[in-house]
């Protein structure tokens, strides 16, 4: 069964991971596991007229636990991640390196179907130009809601489906990227 929650630094700070662990059938008490995560791909409209090359590396160590007394389930997860946008009309790269550990703090069983989980991530992000100039810092620590839809089996986490995000409560630290767009930055630096 596949188990899915997103990671990140939200608001822009990071591109969403989605973290997938398998959980035994039996519902273990503990999930702990050590993965790797790549990809590559091309898109031909990134920032709606450019190609572009983008590749992704994270090595992701997952701890899941059935926490209180109604067992809800509970994720943490560390990851160290490296993103990369090609260029490829003039072959110059923008990149995010970064570290991010995510923990959920609390799970709510609403009662109709669904559970609010608060999670609060701790990380740092560090883009770098074509050059390998760092232009921008994000790191801090952050909390935010998200709903999910626990079809009937809020204990189990494999048939959940995420719903909304409910928004950040609560942000510290240093935000370079916070008011900046991204596509103007990567048009901007790769150009």
């Amino acid at each position: 069964m596949k188990v899915s929650r997103s990671l990140g630094l939200a608001g822009g700070l990071a591109l969403a991971f989605v973290v997938a662990s398998v959980v035994p059938a039996a519902a273990a008490p503990i999930v702990n596991e050590h993965f790797h995560a790549s990809e590559s791909e091309v898109f031909d409209d990134f920032c709606e007229d450019m190609a572009v090359l983008f590749q992704h590396e994270a090595d992701i160590h997952e701890l899941v636990k059935s926490r209180g007394p109604y067992g809800l389930i509970y994720f943490a997860a560390n990851v160290r991640f490296v993103n990369s946008w090609t260029n490829l009309a003039t072959g110059k790269t923008f990149a995010i390196e970064g570290t991010i550990r995510d923990m959920d703090q609390r799970v709510t069983d609403n009662g109709d179907g669904t559970l609010t989980i608060l999670i609060k991530s701790a990380g740092k992000q560090k883009v770098y130009g074509p050059d390998g100039e760092r232009l921008f810092l994000d790191a801090g620590i952050f909390s935010f809601e998200i709903l999910v839809d626990h079809s009937g089996t809020p204990t189990d986490p494999s048939d959940d489906e995420f719903l909304d995000d409910l928004g950040v409560v609560k942000v510290t630290g240093r935000v370079d990227t916070a008011e900046r767009d991204f596509c103007e930055d990567f048009r901007e630096f790769t150009s």
